[in-house]
C-alpha cells in the first residue's frame, strides 16, 4: 500500500526544483572535522572503485545465490563483509559522473555532457573546457592536503585540455590512465576520438605520471602491429590486456607504500564498457551462454571481480586492511541500447544507461573494509547517497575542510557533496541526503542529444527524487525519457529485438511522471494524474533554476 501523501508536501516538490541548486550548499550539514575515531585514532586508507557501465542484474548480490551466469564471488564476499548501498545514484552516463566524483558537485553544477576531453572554448579560460573547470579543486588535491599519498589507475574521462585537467593536475601523485570515454583493451586506440593521426589511426590513449614526469606511456603500450584488431581476445603473449596494467599499477603502489602514511587510491576499471574484450580463459568459462554479447559481458564482469579480489587481497597482505575503506560504484546503469549489443541487464529496473529512469541512474554500490563497524557488517543502507557525496565523506574521514575556496574565488558553484561518514559507520540510521536532482540537457520535449555530445546545449533538471521517510520516496520526471522499457531476467537473448535508444516515454513538460519508489521501484505506476499538485509550475521552475547552473562551457564551447 502506498503511504499517505500530504498535499502540502506534494506542492513543494516542484518548488524544490527551483531552489535546490541555490540552497543545497547552505542547507548541507557542516562537513568539517575528523572522523578518526572510527578508525582507532588514525585516518583510514581509502580505495574508491568506479566501474563502467555495470548493469544492476549483472551483480551477484542482486541475483539468487548460485545463479550460474553472474559470477562475482569476490565482490559478493566484500558486500557481506561490508554494507550494500541500495539507493546510490549517479548521472545517466560516463563523464558527468566522473566529473561529479572528482569535484564533489552534482553534474548540473559541473558537467552534463560526454564531450571529447580535449574540447575547449578559448573565450572562457575558467570554465571553457570539457568536464571539470580548471579552477575546481579535485578530491585527490584535498586528500593530499591532508597528508595522504594519492594514486589513480584506469579511465579518467574528466578532461585533458590543459595540464590542470590531467590526474596529476588534479592532485594524483601517480597515475596510469586513458583519457577518453573508451579505448581498445588490446591496442589502446581511442576508438571514439574525433582526431586522427597522419597515418589515419586513432590516438593510442595510455598516459602515465609520477612525481617527476608525465606523458604518453609509449613504453607500456602493446605493439600496434601485433595487437591491433585482436577482437574479443588475443592469444599473442606480447599483447597485455590493458586492465592488467591498471591493476599492476595499483599493486605496485601498495607494495611500495608505507602503511603509516594514509593512502587514497582511485581505481576506474575499463570494465565493463565496450568494446567487450576479455582474456580468453575468462571467455571460455561462459561457453554455456549462447548469446555472444551476454557471454562476453559476463566474462568481463568475472574478470573485473577477480581484479578487485587481487587488489583487496594485496591490502590485506600489506597489513592495511583493518584501517581501509573500500567504496565501489558504477558510473551509470548498464547499456541496453542497440539491441542489447552492450551486453548489460538492469532487470527488474526500468531503462538503462542514458536514461533518467532508475535503470540508468540507480547503480550497483557497496562499501567494505576494516573500518566498517561490526554493527553495520552485512547490512543494507536504503537511504539516498550520490556519487558526489564521497567528496565530503572522504574529506571528513581525512580531517580536511571540503570547502572549495579556489572555485569560489573563480565564481564557480560550491560543492553539493554531503558527508555520509556518520551514516556509513553507524552514527546515524538515516541518510542526511533527502533529495537528488537528475540532470540532463535541453530540450525536454524533443530530445536530440541522447548522449550529451552536441554543442551548444543547455543544462536542465529533468527530475527530482525526494525522500519523505514514512510519507514516501517520490520521483518526479518530466519530458521524454529514453530507454523506455524493462529487460527480462536473462537478457540479451536469442529473441532480443529491441532498439531501446529509439524507445521514449512521454512524461510531458507540464504534468510529468510521478513514482513512489519504495512501493514501485520498477516505475510501472505513474501517479501524476492522481496528484496534480505535485507538478504545478514545473516549467517556470526549470527556467528559474537555470541561473544556478554552470553554463559557460556548455553554451559556447568549440572544439579544436
Amino acid at each position: 500500500m502506498l503511504p499517505a501523501l500530504r498535499s502540502k508536501a506534494i506542492a513543494t516538490y516542484a518548488v524544490a526544483i527551483v531552489c535546490v541548486a541555490a540552497t543545497a550548499d547552505a542547507a548541507r550539514p557542516a562537513d568539517t572535522g575528523s572522523h578518526a575515531g572510527h578508525v582507532q585514532g588514525s585516518r583510514p586508507h581509502i580505495l574508491m572503485i568506479l566501474t563502467d557501465d555495470y548493469g544492476w542484474a549483472n551483480a551477484g548480490w542482486h541475483r539468487p545465490e548460485g545463479y550460474e551466469e553472474v559470477q562475482t564471488p569476490y565482490m559478493d564476499a566484500l558486500v557481506k563483509q561490508g554494507v550494500e548501498l541500495d539507493r546510490h545514484y549517479a548521472y545517466k552516463f560516463c563523464s558527468p559522473t566522473r566529473s561529479a566524483l572528482q569535484s564533489g558537485r552534482n553534474p548540473i553544477h559541473v558537467n552534463v555532457q560526454n564531450l571529447d576531453p580535449y574540447n575547449h572554448n578559448p573565450d572562457d579560460p575558467v570554465g571553457g573546457f570539457s568536464a571539470i573547470p580548471r579552477n575546481m579543486t579535485g578530491i585527490a588535491a584535498k586528500m593530499a592536503s591532508a597528508g595522504y599519498a594519492t594514486a589513480m589507475a584506469g579511465k579518467w574521462d574528466a578532461g585533458m585540455a590543459t595540464p590542470d585537467h590531467t590526474p596529476k593536475g588534479r592532485g594524483y601523485e601517480s597515475s596510469l590512465i586513458y583519457f577518453h570515454h573508451q579505448n581498445d583493451y588490446w591496442d589502446m586506440e581511442a576508438g571514439n576520438a574525433a582526431c586522427k593521426l597522419e597515418n589515419i589511426t586513432r590516438p593510442r590513449d595510455l598516459w602515465k605520471s609520477d612525481a617527476d614526469s608525465e606523458g604518453v606511456a609509449s613504453d607500456m603500450a602493446n605493439p600496434l602491429s601485433e595487437c591491433a584488431d585482436s577482437g574479443l581476445y588475443s592469444t599473442n603473449p606480447d599483447c597485455v590486456f590493458e586492465e592488467y596494467m591498471f591493476r599492476d599499477h595499483l599493486l605496485d603502489v601498495i607494495d611500495h607504500h608505507d602503511p603509516d602514511t594514509p593512502l587514497f587510491m582511485f581505481w576506474a576499471p575499463h570494465s565493463v564498457h565496450s568494446p567487450l574484450e576479455v582474456p580468453k580463459q575468462y571467455w571460455d568459462r561462459f561457453d554455456f551462454i549462447d548469446t555472444p554479447a551476454r557471454r562476453d559481458y559476463h566474462a568481463l564482469v568475472t574478470f573485473m571481480d577477480e581484479m578487485i579480489g587481487n587488489v583487496t587481497n594485496a591490502l590485506r597482505d600489506k597489513g592495511m586492511w583493518a584501517n581501509t575503506l573500500v567504496v565501489f560504484s558504477s558510473d551509470n546503469g548498464g547499456p541496453i541500447y542497440y539491441n542489447g549489443t552492450g551486453g548489460a541487464n538492469n532487470f527488474p529496473l526500468r531503462g538503462g544507461k542514458a536514461s533518467n529512469f532508475e535503470g540508468g541512474v540507480r547503480v550497483n554500490a557497496w562499501a567494505s573494509g576494516g573500518v566498517i563497524p561490526r554493527s553495520k557488517v552485512g547490512s543494507k543502507l536504503e537511504g539516498l547517497i550520490t556519487i558526489w557525496d564521497w567528496y565530503a565523506t572522504f574529506c571528513a574521514l581525512a580531517g580536511v575542510d571540503p570547502t572549495d575556496t579556489r572555485a569560489a574565488q573563480a565564481g564557480l558553484p560550491p560543492i553539493d557533496s554531503i558527508d555520509m561518514s556518520g551514516y556509513l559507520l553507524g552514527e546515524s540510521n538515516t541518510s542526511p541526503r533527502t533529495q537528488v536532482e537528475l540532470g540532463s540537457v535541453e530540450p525536454l520535449d524533443k530530445p536530440q542529444d541522447l548522449y550529451g555530445t552536441k554543442v551548444p546545449a543547455d543544462v536542465i533538471v529533468q527530475g527530482i527524487i525526494v525522500d519523505e521517510g514514512d510519507q514516501g520516496l517520490w520521483k518526479l520526471v518530466l519530458g521524454q525519457l529514453s530507454m523506455n522499457g524493462w529487460t527480462g531476467p536473462q537478457w540479451p537473448n536469442a529473441t532480443t529485438d529491441w532498439a531501446a535508444q529509439n524507445s521514449w516515454a512521454e512524461c510531458g513538460v507540464d504534468t510529468g511522471c510521478l513514482f513512489e519508489l519504495r512501493a514501485d521501484p520498477t516505475e510501472h505506476n505513474d501517479l501524476a494524474d492522481s496528484f496534480p499538485e505535485q507538478v504545478w509550475g514545473c516549467e517556470a521552475a526549470y527556467y528559474a533554476c537555470r541561473r544556478f547552473f554552470l553554463t559557460s562551457l556548455i553554451a559556447t564551447i568549440s572544439a579544436r
